[in-house]
């Protein structure tokens, strides 16, 4: 059996972390003190140094999360017989009584809909890639596709919610959280998980459990910056309030919460005293991350004229490169409105047009800047669409329902074999076919890829060894460079 090396309480000896942390007069919030003077080290408190368990080939993650679930059929997954058999009935053999959403259970038939995008080759991988992404094709050599990913939820707040967390209930820790636990950070002066979202945006709401901690320490949250000069809430000094005068407040109420912490350990006070600290070194760290000023005007026009405004998907996605590059480990940035349960043809080419183009542009920069093969890139939403017809049948109006069974992702850099496609669907993308990936194995190759065994990753709580692929996950080594 492996050492449990990052339950991030009991050791081996039987002497749990905090234990002999207090015992030897130190406790976290005297390291969250020693960080105010320089005197700790950058690694993670709560997990394991990085590689402790594999030699990792990433040491960030940018993940571009598209909220809705956008439509494989008619963005990479091509299936030509969709077209042959439009408005035919979807085969009974095909869907054999699967589980429908409350909103097609409603429907008195189920008309296939062909998609009304071309589709061509590209790259020396031959990737099918449809029209609506022609910037991303330009890019197909470095992106490995993930055909065969499926899921248990079939509506989005489970959905999101189980992408960010192995499961469907609230509650538990976020991937990003999990890594911030887990490896810690790579640079004091910034969050180790930044989230980012298109704004203004419809959709489904995005809520902040989509980020939250869980049952993890509260300083594990990811924090996320507003589209605005201020980036973070509350963040800079009352108007009257010096530098100085806030780093004086700092320190004293820091000392008084020191003289609690000998007396009893108190993990509310560990992480009030290392969010102060924070928050004060943010406040100069923030600024000059989001002053976009410096960069050139062909790596604007890289990104698409939407980089110039704050809140986009291109503004984001430059932001997140200038995050990646000044050692924030985990990006996440969140594109809604993907829902086409009507008007899809519209709907889909306003949002391929929004996100395209920038996130090929993120690939081609972090390449450029010798940052794309130890940051690993991940593009996709909570589940698919379903191939049969919701709503009218007509080019313009047709839309399609969630499609939990099968959908693409794609993934870049940080030891990701470019250039190649891994799983496959039947003819309809009903239901797969070969190589099929659940959440759980994304979440154990991507922990993989960062040095981590995924079932060594784990926290104690209420009398349970948690992770975040909860007992299942397996590497998908196809995919590995």
């Amino acid at each position: 059996m492996k050492n449990p090396l990052c339950t991030g309480h009991e050791s081996p000896i039987g002497m749990s972390r905090r234990a002999f942390l207090n015992s030897t007069g130190i406790g976290l919030g005297g390291i969250a003190l020693a960080q105010m003077t320089g005197q700790a080290n950058a690694g993670g408190l709560g997990g394991i140094p990085a590689g402790m368990h594999f030699p990792a080939k990433a040491k960030r993650v940018i993940y571009l999360f598209q909220s809705g679930g956008p439509s494989q059929m008619d963005l990479f997954d091509h299936k030509p017989r969709l077209n042959k058999e439009h408005g035919q009935e979807l085969p009974e053999s095909v869907r054999k009584g699967q589980r429908l959403t409350g909103m097609s259970t409603n429907q008195a038939s189920f008309p296939l809909v062909g998609s009304p995008f071309s589709f061509s080759q590209h790259g020396d991988s031959g990737a099918t890639i449809s029209e609506l992404m022609p910037y991303t094709a330009e890019i197909a050599d470095e992106l490995c596709f993930i055909k065969s990913m499926h899921t248990e939820a079939i509506n989005h707040g489970p959905g999101v919610t189980m992408m960010q967390t192995g499961s469907q209930f609230p509650g538990r820790p976020t991937i990003g959280s999990w890594l911030s636990y887990g490896l810690g950070t790579m640079n004091a002066n910034l969050p180790d998980f930044v989230v980012l979202t298109t704004e203004p945006a419809g959709g489904q709401p995005l809520t902040s459990r989509y980020w939250g901690s869980g049952f993890l320490p509260a300083k594990h949250d990811g924090v996320r910056f507003a589209p605005n000069k201020n980036a973070v809430l509350y963040l800079n000094s009352p108007e009257g309030i010096s530098r100085g005068s806030r780093r004086s407040v700092i320190e004293h109420i820091n000392r008084l919460h020191q003289l609690q912490l000998e007396k009893t350990s108190d993990p509310y006070l560990e992480t009030q005293i290392a969010q102060y600290e924070m928050a004060f070194r943010m406040q100069a760290s923030v600024p000059e991350a989001t002053d976009m000023g410096s960069e050139s005007k062909a790596t604007l026009d890289m990104y698409g004229d939407d980089v110039k405004t704050p809140g986009t998907f291109a503004h984001n996605c430059l932001m997140a490169r200038r995050l990646a590059e000044r050692g924030v480990r985990f990006i996440q940035l969140y594109h809604k409105d993907w829902d086409a349960h009507a008007g899809l043809p519209g709907a889909i080419r306003t949002q391929s047009r929004l996100t395209d183009q920038p996130a090929a542009a993120l690939i081609k920069d972090l390449k450029a800047r010798g940052m794309l093969e130890d940051t690993l890139v991940i593009w996709g939403g909570e589940f698919g669409r379903t191939n049969y017809c919701q709503g009218k049948l007509t080019p313009k109006d047709f839309g399609r329902d969630h499609h939990p069974r099968c959908f693409t992702m794609w993934m870049a850099g940080g030891g990701i074999k470019g250039g190649y496609t891994h799983g496959e669907t039947d003819e309809y993308s009903y239901n797969i076919v070969k190589d099929g990936v659940h959440v759980h194995d994304l979440h154990a190759t991507v922990l993989h890829l960062l040095g981590i065994d995924h079932e060594q990753l784990t926290f104690k709580y209420q009398g349970r060894h948690f992770r975040l692929t909860d007992v299942h996950g397996h590497i998908v080594k196809p995919i590995l460079a």
